[in-house]
């Protein structure tokens, strides 16, 4: 006997497509949120008909645990995809256990946006609508900071320098610098400090942030030539989000600890 495919409507949570939900720090600025909002927009175009949800670990509303809780009650599978640019403690512990707190949640966490072509595509657009146009005569005496948050996560130095080793081949060879808002050294200023006794003078802040906020902010402010604005809605960091959500997707899909086929 042949069995017709059951219509769309009659199938099962189990066969929907994944939501994506993106993972944001949180943020006292009101234009954060305004802002990942605008980002996801983007992502939405690039791939109409994909379920994708805002959430956040701290500060700003939807939470990460509510917006869990709500997916595992509509049956829906999530893959998380941190807003965030290296492994620390919110990658790495805060979000494994958001996922596990939630019973029942079939989801998957996808890497951090890390260092990938789309995000050094992001940072130096991002530093040329702020004026950056250095010719070949001014490369001697030209010199970036790469401005991120920090963490105590050596894996997340580690892969900020990547960044910043991959930004300086984008620049044609100008000498990128990471700096940290907290918990890793140098500071910007630190760094700004660095690049001048090299001689370089023309220094630019390039903003390894998503968002509008307190960090951002202040790195922006120790620039002595030209601060990029975060990156926001910037087209190339929507595909690099959806990158990291199809990467995720070929992985192994948990439950309470335990892997699940793929889907």
């Amino acid at each position: 006997m042949h069995h017709r495919p059951a219509p769309a409507h009659q199938h099962t949570a189990a066969h929907r497509p994944a939501t994506l939900v993106a993972v944001g720090h949180g943020s006292r600025d009101p234009r954060a949120r305004a802002t990942l909002l605008r980002l996801l927009d983007r992502v939405r175009e690039l791939r109409p008909g994909l379920d994708v949800r805002l959430a956040h670990i701290e500060l700003n509303a939807p939470l990460l645990d509510e917006t869990l809780a709500g997916l595992a009650a509509e049956g829906r599978e999530a893959v998380l995809v941190p807003l965030l640019f290296a492994p620390g403690h919110h990658v790495t512990h805060d979000l494994p256990a958001a996922v596990a707190a939630v019973p029942g949640l079939r989801a998957r966490v996808a890497a951090p946006l890390g260092a990938h072509p789309l995000l050094v595509e992001a940072l130096a657009g991002r530093l040329a609508e702020a004026g950056w146009t250095p010719g070949e005569d001014d490369r001697r005496t030209t010199g970036v900071v790469l401005a991120a948050a920090g963490s105590r996560d050596p894996r997340s130095g580690a892969e900020t320098r990547r960044i910043a080793a991959l930004l300086g081949e984008r620049l044609g060879g100008v000498p990128v610098v990471p700096a940290y808002a907290s918990a890793a050294a140098p500071t910007v200023p630190e760094a700004v400090a660095a690049l001048a006794a090299r001689g370089r003078h023309r220094i630019a802040v390039a903003s390894c942030f998503t968002a509008p906020g307190l960090f951002a902010a202040r790195a922006a402010a120790h620039a002595p030539w030209i601060a990029a604005a975060p990156l926001g809605a910037h087209p190339a960091l929507a595909r690099l989000v959806l990158h990291r959500h199809d990467r995720a997707l070929a992985a192994p899909a948990v439950v309470h600890g335990r892997e699940l086929a793929a889907v």
